[in-house]
């Protein structure tokens, strides 16, 4: 869900240079957005844990710190992946698009190069985007996330770029944003274009 990243800057960022992490949204605000993935899935796939009641407060309390940079807690069904067991309410922190931090659509290679090159307290963003691609590959048969795992296919790629293919990416981005200030386009705030 690449469209939907909200800032990072305490986990797999800084304030300086903020990692990109992915959130849930609702149904009714993804339709408005541009996706550039044709087949996306009508579901998202994530797991569901139950708290013993001794321990809810201290969970929720620790969740609320780790989670508080950008998330709001919401409450949303849950279908378990078993068909024949009924939903369950849960509770869920989820960037809105009006916190903040909440950066909505981006080019799916510009949010590649900057997952590369972004770094936090919690590691480097790419551990994280590389662990929850697998995670959600792990959680049923039917489980993934194409924009995941767009995503994570985009930053192996950067990776593997010989150190000319780095210099003429650079040369390429450059080119093109002095052709786009010449022309008067300016289309607001713009990422770095290193690799």
């Amino acid at each position: 869900m690449e469209t939907a990243a909200p800032l990072c800057e305490d986990h797999r960022g800084t304030l300086e240079a903020p990692g990109r992490v992915v959130t849930l949204i609702e149904k009714s605000f993804w339709e408005t957005l541009v996706d550039s993935h044709a087949s996306s899935a009508d579901r998202v796939w994530g797991a569901a844990y139950r708290i013993e009641a001794s321990k809810v407060i201290e969970v929720q309390e620790y969740l609320d710190i780790r989670e508080i940079n950008g998330y709001s807690i919401q409450y949303t069904p849950f279908w378990p992946s078993d068909r024949d067991l009924p939903s369950i309410k849960c509770l869920v922190y989820i960037g809105l698009p009006d916190n903040p931090q909440f950066m909505g659509p981006q080019d799916p290679h510009a949010l590649a190069k900057h997952i590369n090159r972004s770094r936090g307290p919690s590691g480097e963003n790419v551990e994280y985007l590389f662990m929850l691609e697998q995670a959600l590959k792990e959680l049923g048969k039917e489980s993934g996330d194409e924009h995941v795992h767009d995503l994570a296919d985009r930053v192996r790629m950067i990776q593997t770029r010989t150190p000319e293919e780095k210099v003429n990416a650079t040369e390429n981005a450059v080119v093109a944003e002095v052709l786009r200030t010449r022309s008067g386009r300016d289309s607001g705030h713009q990422e770095e274009v290193e690799d």
